[in-house]
């Protein structure tokens, strides 16, 4: 992870050191024709102590309410993927979240705070209209039930787990200064939920508000007054659900992280009133940016702000509720084309899931499922993009104990090891290499806690590795290789399968240049996996 400081916790710095061996060798690369160096390199997993736990079902994905004509920087990316007209039927969607069982869902986004529901008091129901005068530039839309009927009838089939982004700026002013006034009416929003009730649909999470906390934003919401709304909607859920055994999650706020305002946030609404504290990522700055690719392969951009924000974050909740990225995009305004739809945003994704689950994130929810240019399925033929792929092999190779992990022998190596999902006892490892030249030969090494283990039974003396590139070695390709082949769907619109190639475990683990691999590892059982 490059990570130091928890290599110091768990006092094995000196040994981490006396460990390091770097040999670099020169040699030809057929693919690129330039010269390739082979960097030799140490990795060192404590196999004593978890340093964060994530939810098993550590991965989701967002679904939007943007209409066709939601536009930025000339670039219109949205198309048909609306909560409202995305189509349902198609089989693509329909298999790539049923490959997860399952993926969690979170329904909402920026216009979530313009929307009201269709009920028996709410029944003229207009679509979202553009108009740059409006509030968020667009008027006031509207869920038909209809439509939410089949939204949940594709949940169901699919086995996504939802949540949805409730309305809280409903029945307030906003001044020109952004500053909202007045007090949330919640009745439209109160009765939705029973609707959704009385129909039997499972909703796991309800989260009030969208991006209106301290900054960030130009519509903002104090802090004392949100936790006040909070508490408010905790009682509605006490009171609808009140004969029901499980209750769905309360989730808020849903905004960039701000010290102050988070902490004031959590103190005014304290851990019985909220189960999730919810916050945005797009660290990596506008769509309009030049220079995403050069940021996205500078890992030193991950070790300051974005670690602030995870530290943060942990720090201020301080175990009083989960925490979750609710939404994270990277990069704001609808993504990059060429950019955060190729092989390229995978390394920033992965990175992010890694990086945060060290931070005992519970949840990371990528913006978007389909939608934008930063979506896991092509926003128009709905196939997969790159990261997509790389989601899928997080999920079902990553277990939800985090271990401290470090390389050396490269800066340009992020590394990370999670206790398996594959093997009891067993990790899995997590190597990015961002290098444009630097091949790795990686010797393994685990410390404190060390047992000797078997996979199905048996004594195994190989490991599975799950290698990623892109397809001609173009970064921003929106088609992947595994092992070498190329990841695609069938004639039947199928996720194809994603098997591994064994390696030997006297084989130093080695990753290319630009390339991600996933090595899950059932020789080496630690403790802390037990």
């Amino acid at each position: 992870m490059g990570l130091k400081q928890l290599v110091l916790e768990f006092g094995f710095w000196v040994l981490f050191i006396s460990s390091i061996f770097t040999n670099n060798l020169v040699v030809s690369s057929n693919v690129d024709k330039i010269q390739e160096v082979i960097t030799r390199g140490n990795i060192l997993v404590d196999g004593k102590n978890v340093i964060g736990t994530t939810d098993p079902n550590f991965v989701c994905a967002t679904l939007d309410w943007w209409p066709h004509d939601q536009c930025d920087y000339g670039n219109c990316s949205w198309d048909q993927s609306s909560l409202l007209n995305l189509d349902l039927n198609n089989k693509i969607l329909m298999n790539a979240v049923k490959a997860f069982s399952p993926l969690k869902l979170r329904l909402g986004g920026t216009l979530q705070d313009r929307l009201i529901y269709e009920t028996e008091l709410q029944q003229h129901c207009i679509p979202f209209i553009k108009n740059n005068s409006n509030l968020l530039g667009y008027n006031q839309g509207c869920l038909p039930l209809s439509r939410w009927d089949q939204l949940n009838t594709f949940f169901n089939k699919s086995g996504a787990v939802v949540m949805f982004g409730l309305n809280v700026l409903n029945g307030r002013f906003v001044m020109r200064n952004g500053s909202v006034v007045g007090s949330w009416n919640s009745t439209n929003a109160k009765s939705f939920i029973e609707y959704s009730l009385r129909k039997g649909y499972k909703i796991h999470g309800w989260e009030l508000g969208n991006e209106l906390t301290g900054t960030g934003t130009a519509i903002r919401i104090e802090a004392d007054q949100y936790a006040s709304d909070v508490i408010s909607f905790h009682n509605i859920i006490q009171k609808v659900y009140k004969n029901e055994k499980v209750k769905p999650l309360i989730l808020a706020p849903g905004g960039f992280f701000n010290p102050i305002w988070f902490k004031e946030f959590i103190h005014k609404t304290t851990s019985t009133n909220i189960d999730v504290v919810s916050h945005h990522i797009y660290n990596l700055g506008p769509g309009s940016d030049m220079n995403l690719a050069e940021k996205i392969l500078n890992p030193s951009l991950f070790d300051h702000e974005v670690v602030n924000t995870f530290r943060g974050m942990r720090s201020v909740i301080n175990n009083s509720a989960q925490v979750w990225v609710g939404e994270g995009g990277g990069i704001y305004r609808s993504g990059r084309n060429q950019v955060s739809n190729t092989f390229l945003f995978s390394f920033w994704y992965l990175d992010q899931l890694g990086l945060s689950s060290s931070y005992d994130t519970k949840t990371y929810c990528r913006q978007t499922l389909i939608g934008g240019n930063y979506g896991l399925l092509n926003t128009t033929t709905f196939k997969p993009n790159p990261d997509y792929y790389s989601a899928l092999l997080w999920h079902r190779l990553m277990g939800n104990k985090v271990l401290s992990t470090n390389f050396s022998g490269s800066n340009k190596i992020r590394a990370y090891a999670h206790c398996s999902k594959q093997s009891q006892g067993g990790i899995t490892l997590l190597l990015i290499n961002m290098d444009k030249m630097n091949r790795v030969e990686a010797k393994l090494n685990a410390v404190n806690g060390s047992i000797t283990c078997r996979h199905n039974g048996k004594m195994t003396n190989v490991r599975e590795e799950y290698r990623l590139t892109a397809k001609n070695g173009n970064l921003q390709s929106q088609s992947v290789l595994l092992n070498g082949k190329e990841l695609i769907v069938d004639d039947e619109d199928n996720i194809p399968p994603m098997e591994p190639v064994t390696v030997n475990a006297e084989q130093p683990i080695t990753i290319a240049p630009l390339s991600i691999l996933f090595a899950h590892i059932p020789y080496l059982c630690l403790r802390a996996c037990s």
